[in-house]
């Protein structure tokens, strides 16, 4: 297991998204990027809470919203920026893009809800060859609308796949609010399969971190399911420019719930400057770097095309 981060290295996480994903938004409208992107601003606690406590093998299944998830996995920003960018260096060879990525042991796909199979099969598949790996699956509010979740909850709970369900609430599925699109409690929706759930509010991402750490610990004991829904805030738009709340709502949300400044107050202020100048710069050289590097070779798709 990974040492647990102190508050210095938490916000350095925690900012590094921030700012990777900003540079993002800013820099899609100039033609930089092929295709679409989903970012991470807002929910950065959750990824980096969570995934502070795997072991070397463990797994981890993402979604359309993955460069956090990536970042806090420990991918490298310039390979994600080359992916983007459609580059030779990028993390899939330029060929998967913003929402489909493979490094090591961490998988993204942006088809609503169809990581969750593939993420319980995965968890079975390592407890039959007898691994002490486990699997941990982000999901947002959205994905519960798919048959296939129930479908997957359902294996997991009658075969004990050790897997984590992490829902990323943010309480918006693309324009739609939560309540207009599901009924009653998402935690009881884990709860009617007989898997323990945890439910919080925060945007803290020591708080984050300890639960995750509580739950990580009695997953690995019991080989068994568990879920936490994590109740969030999407800062930015669902992907580059469709947010059809007002402003001044997200201002508020800001001002309250940005898991930045909550952690922020743990540092002193030149420790904290100091941490934004060192990621500032580091997440514009990997942009300068995956800018300057070549595109794929004219045969690339050929060579990696099924026959």
């Amino acid at each position: 297991m990974r040492a647990m981060p102190d508050h210095a290295a938490l916000y350095r996480q925690l900012y590094t998204i921030r700012r990777f994903e900003e540079t993002v938004l800013d820099a899609f409208p100039k033609g930089a990027f092929y295709g679409t992107t989903h970012t991470y601003i807002g929910q950065e606690a959750n990824a980096v809470g969570v995934l502070a406590h795997l072991n070397e093998g463990d797994i981890v299944f993402s979604n359309h919203r993955c460069h956090g998830h990536f970042i806090a996995y420990g991918g490298d920003l310039r390979a994600l920026f080359a992916e983007l960018m459609g580059k030779a260096t990028g993390v899939c060879g330029g060929l998967g893009g913003s929402q489909h990525l493979h490094w090591k042991d961490f998988y993204s796909n942006g088809v609503l809800g169809s990581t969750a199979p593939i993420a319980v099969g995965t968890a079975l598949a390592e407890k039959q060859k007898g691994s002490d790996a486990i699997t941990v699956l982000f999901l947002g509010d959205g994905a519960l609308g798919e048959g296939t979740v129930y479908e997957s909850l359902n294996i997991a709970s009658l075969w004990n796949a050790p897997i984590l369900f992490v829902v990323e609430n943010n309480h918006i599925a693309q324009t739609t609010p939560t309540e207009l699109a599901l009924a009653g409690s998402l935690a009881a929706r884990f709860a009617a399969f007989g898997i323990p759930v945890v439910e919080m509010d925060s945007n803290d991402v020591a708080k984050i971190s300890s639960a995750a750490q509580h739950e990580l610990a009695e997953l690995r004991a019991t080989r068994t399911p568990r879920a936490l829904v994590l109740n969030t805030t999407r800062f930015g738009p669902h992907s580059k420019g469709d947010d059809t709340r007002d402003p001044a709502y997200i201002e508020e949300l800001r001002t309250r719930l940005d898991p930045l400044t909550l952690h922020a107050a743990q540092l002193p202020a030149s420790e904290r400057q100091a941490i934004e100048s060192e990621v500032d710069t580091a997440v514009a050289a990997a942009y300068a770097q995956a800018e300057a590097d070549p595109p794929p070779p004219a045969n690339h798709l050929a060579k990696v095309a099924p026959p």
